[in-house]
């Protein structure tokens, strides 16, 4: 997989990408992770990508000159057609079965704004699917760009090392998109609390059995929202 970040702080990634399974998924060659400066595409010497809103109004919106050339200039740098996501508050929020469905694409271009937001006519001319990473402000796409980096490699086949490590996260599919079930590891017995006995039992029908209750009875107390899908 190649994934192309276009924004306006790529030094924002240097750390994520340089660490843990983002690295190792780039250095066995799962996936190219490239950054592009929109900052690069801007018409002036000042390299300005902003300016006052039409109408008034706090801020700067991002004018659209620069982001079109900027993805102009990447979608040719490899012959696979991307798949063009605008990171925004207006788009489709992102969840597991988002995540799945981008691991399978093999480019992905993604756009991080700043400042007020894009002018309108970034979202229209570029036509690009929008993705929202909850109902929440922040400064820029760059953090929402991490995220779903990060949330997409792990699932590429040999990211996280033991093709089975992803299978039972919370919101995956042998969840039936609720959380996962609790988890225990040495000592047995720490500060008086102790390990379920059922998993120290070696009957692995009923624990896989405990397992989808717990998992369950989690969900229904937590996230009862998410019962209509588990």
């Amino acid at each position: 997989m190649r994934i192309d970040v276009l924004t306006l702080f790529p030094e924002m990634f240097e750390s994520p990408l340089s660490s843990s399974i983002l690295k190792r998924a780039q250095a066995a060659g799962l996936v190219d992770i490239i950054l592009t400066n929109i900052r690069d595409f801007a018409p002036d010497s000042y390299r300005k990508v902003d300016d006052k809103p039409y109408g008034g109004g706090p801020g700067m919106v991002m004018i659209p000159g620069p982001v079109f050339d900027c993805v102009e200039h990447v979608e040719k740098l490899d012959r696979r057609k991307p798949r063009t996501i605008l990171l925004s508050p207006q788009g489709q929020k992102f969840d597991q079965a988002k995540a799945v469905e981008l691991s399978k694409e093999g480019r992905l271009v993604l756009i991080a704004g700043k400042y007020e937001g894009f002018d309108e006519r970034i979202r229209i001319g570029l036509g690009a699917e929008q993705i929202s990473i909850g109902d929440y402000v922040i400064n820029g796409g760059e953090l929402a760009a991490m995220v779903v980096i990060d949330a997409v490699v792990r699932l590429l086949p040999g990211a996280l090392g033991d093709e089975d490590s992803s299978k039972d996260d919370s919101f995956s599919e042998s969840t039936g998109g609720g959380l996962e079930y609790p988890q225990y590891t040495r000592p047995e017995i720490f500060r008086d609390m102790k390990v379920p006995d059922i998993l120290l039992s070696g009957h692995h029908a009923e624990i896989e059995k405990w397992r989808r209750q717990q998992a369950f009875e989690r969900t229904k107390k937590h996230r009862p929202d998410l019962l209509s899908d588990a």
